[in-house]
């Protein structure tokens, strides 16, 4: 990567827990998406990961050199349980986070305990099985403010201009009743409504910045919102994403999982 180029920032679905490391066939489409995207990303010197599955009450990053895995799931089989991805930490990029933050006014900390959970391991063992590039992971922060992540976002932006992969992991659906109970024609208009309106507000290049921020900010107002998102968990870390970006998006997965539409973007 040379000084003009910008490493990717890209927003995926994650699945449910482990089931895309345990062959579920629900999963095929996005464990499809996440082995042919890898090629475009490039070799990020590092990988900086803002996983739905991590809360906090201030900004919070992990900064042990070698985090352990935390398997924040449950009732499924053994072999769940001993999934491995020994990637390193990288407390030198956790220190950097951590002053940017500070430096624009966002309370942040370091914790050198926390380990990496499944929003993390889970894609990044399909995407780079050799768990050899060091990675953080950054929370989000309580309350879930959409326009205080955006503003995490813009923070870090100078990390695209050191060769550092920023990874939104969530899932742009995610009503877990829903999931369990599809209709019987296996359309849902609602996911559907709610995706193609997250797809425009994400890609459209006639939409201006503080345009696609206020919607974004405003998601709630989007067709069948919390429908989609009961709480929106999974949806904050695109905002993340948008922020350090702060450009139109390209819509890279637009496929079903687990019987519902999901979307991805890349940035």
């Amino acid at each position: 990567m040379t000084n003009t180029e910008l490493s990717p920032v890209l927003y995926i679905p994650h699945g449910g827990g482990p089931m895309p490391l345990l062959g579920d066939p629900g999963h095929k489409n996005m464990v499809d998406f996440l082995e042919n995207i890898t090629p475009q990303l490039g070799r990020p010197k590092a990988i900086l990961v803002v996983s739905a599955h991590w809360e906090e009450k201030i900004a919070t990053i992990t900064s042990a050199a070698q985090p352990s895995l935390y398997y924040d799931y449950s009732g499924f089989p053994s072999e769940a349980y001993e999934i491995t991805y020994p990637a390193p930490g990288d407390p030198a990029l956790a220190e950097l986070i951590f002053d940017l933050l500070q430096q624009q006014g966002i309370n942040a900390r370091l914790d050198n305990e926390r380990g990496f959970d499944h929003g993390m391991f889970v894609p990044l063992k399909i995407m780079y099985q050799e768990a050899t590039i060091p990675c953080v992971q950054l929370s989000l922060v309580h309350g879930l403010d959409p326009a205080l992540h955006l503003h995490i976002g813009e923070a870090l932006a100078v990390l695209r201009k050191q060769n550092v992969f920023i990874l939104g992991s969530g899932f742009s659906f995610h009503n877990m009743r829903a999931f369990f109970t599809p209709s019987a024609d296996g359309y849902d208009d609602k996911n559907e409504a709610f995706q193609q309106w997250l797809v425009k507000t994400c890609t459209d290049k006639n939409i201006s910045s503080e345009e696609r921020n206020s919607q974004l900010i405003h998601w709630q107002d989007a067709p069948f919102a919390r429908y989609c998102h009961p709480r929106e968990e999974h949806l904050i870390p695109l905002h993340v994403c948008a922020g350090l970006a702060n450009t139109p998006a390209e819509l890279v997965f637009g496929s079903t999982i687990l019987g519902k539409k999901a979307s991805g973007f890349l940035w």
